[in-house]
């Protein structure tokens, strides 16, 4: 290969450096611009969906309000009146760690829950989203958050047909969040 050649090879691999790198400046000024632009937006549109999904927890309720000292702890009202509590819980699945939302009336009993992840087993254990699983903890009391596979035990919780785990693992996660919302009721942290 004679010199001329070896330069112009060089040169090329040169230019074809330097225009990749040029390509992945360019492209990072426009990421992050975007990212400029929409953050407060899609900061705004979640904080707007976590309010609408809780709002959807309490059936009736107008308004949440943040709980000052309870990260993550907020109040359900329908107007001027205290609806209830909404609390984080997570507990230990079949799959993995199962994240929850859990709606506490102010009496201390249940509401409802929600699963905000999950990686239980497709068909058997995401179930406990459902409605079926779901309704039987409106109005229970931590006595009855238990989970039975008897029939005839319409007092407790009935485990989900093959997902006994997952059953037990969202009745804990439902129990202690009511026990820490019933402590703080009671005065305590």
């Amino acid at each position: 290969m004679s010199e001329q050649q070896h330069e112009d090879k060089n040169n090329s691999t040169l230019k074809i450096a330097l225009n990749l790198a040029m390509a992945c400046l360019i492209s990072g000024c426009i990421i992050a611009l975007t990212y400029f632009i929409t953050a407060d937006a899609a900061v705004a549109a979640s904080i707007k969906l976590r309010d609408d999904t809780m709002k959807t927890m309490v059936e009736g309720s107008t308004g949440i309000k943040e709980i000052e000292g309870k990260e993550e702890w907020y109040e359900v009202y329908q107007g001027e009146e205290l609806m209830g509590y909404i609390v984080p819980a997570a507990t230990k699945g079949y799959g993995g760690t199962i994240e929850l939302l859990v709606a506490v009336d102010p009496e201390g009993k249940i509401i409802t829950y929600k699963i905000l992840s999950s990686k239980e087993t497709p068909g058997l254990g995401d179930n406990a989203s459902k409605e079926g699983f779901t309704s039987q903890f409106t109005g229970k009391i931590t006595e009855h958050l238990i989970v039975t596979k008897d029939p005839s035990d319409t007092e407790d919780i009935q485990a989900m047909s093959g997902a006994t785990i997952t059953s037990k693992a969202v009745t804990l996660g439902v129990k202690d969040a009511e026990v820490e919302v019933l402590a703080y009721l009671e005065g305590g942290e």
